[in-house]
């Protein structure tokens, strides 16, 4: 199997591209949606080559890719190469990538007792299980539900917020927007792995980025 890179190792080695949720994101923009799946139908061929199945999705003329390995937990040094040959394309097609533009929503879920909250929201949403019991549509289309081990109720606050993830270079100008806009800091303590930021009547969203979460190198 291969060993999965830590976010720093792989934002580092892909500079064009964000690390949201242990994938690699890259959005760009095409002239017009013909120019838009023509770039698609070169990162098939660079795929295919690779033996590789990136995630792609197309909005008009703003494509959308995401690349993981997803029995190794995360991003291998095959999803790097894979993204070093995807950027060749962009670059020879003279495109740029929007990192503001990547969001990743989660769903949050308190919980007292998961095991028996979870098939209910299994069955009501139709997704499958995956990790960390997450749920989670096959086509990652919808927001993935995760559940928050609670140790006592907290009936005077919201039971179910979301997660926010953006790129680690956006965050701060998405938060700053959401102050001004009359939403207010909860707490900045576990930054800059994430923000918990609440609206005027206190309900809750998490700013995240990848940063603050790797382990702590060796000495």
């Amino acid at each position: 199997m291969l060993e999965k890179l830590t976010r720093q190792t792989a934002s580092d080695a892909l500079p064009e591209w964000r690390c949201l949720l242990q994938r690699m994101h890259l959005t760009v923009r095409a002239p017009d949606t013909s120019s838009a799946f023509a770039f698609v139908a070169r990162v098939g061929e660079v795929a295919a080559t690779a033996g590789r199945r990136p995630d792609v999705d197309v909005r008009g003329e703003v494509v959308h890719l995401t690349v993981s390995t997803e029995p190794a937990g995360g991003v291998t040094e095959a999803d790097v190469e894979l993204g070093r040959a995807i950027d060749a394309v962009v670059n020879e097609l003279g495109l740029a990538s929007e990192p503001r533009s990547l969001t990743v929503i989660e769903i949050a879920i308190d919980a007292m007792d998961i095991d028996a909250v979870r098939p209910f929201w299994h069955a009501v949403l139709g997704w499958d299980v995956i990790a960390r019991d997450d749920l989670q549509d096959l086509l990652r289309m919808g927001a993935a539900v995760w559940f928050q081990q609670m140790d006592e109720p907290r009936p005077q606050r919201n039971r179910i917020h979301l997660d926010v993830t953006v790129a680690h270079d956006e965050a701060a100008g998405r938060i700053e927007r959401a102050l001004a806009a009359g939403g207010r800091m909860v707490s900045d303590s576990a930054a800059p792995a994430f923000w918990v930021l609440a609206d005027p009547e206190g309900n809750e969203a998490c700013v995240c980025t990848w940063q603050g979460r790797d382990p702590s190198p060796p000495d």
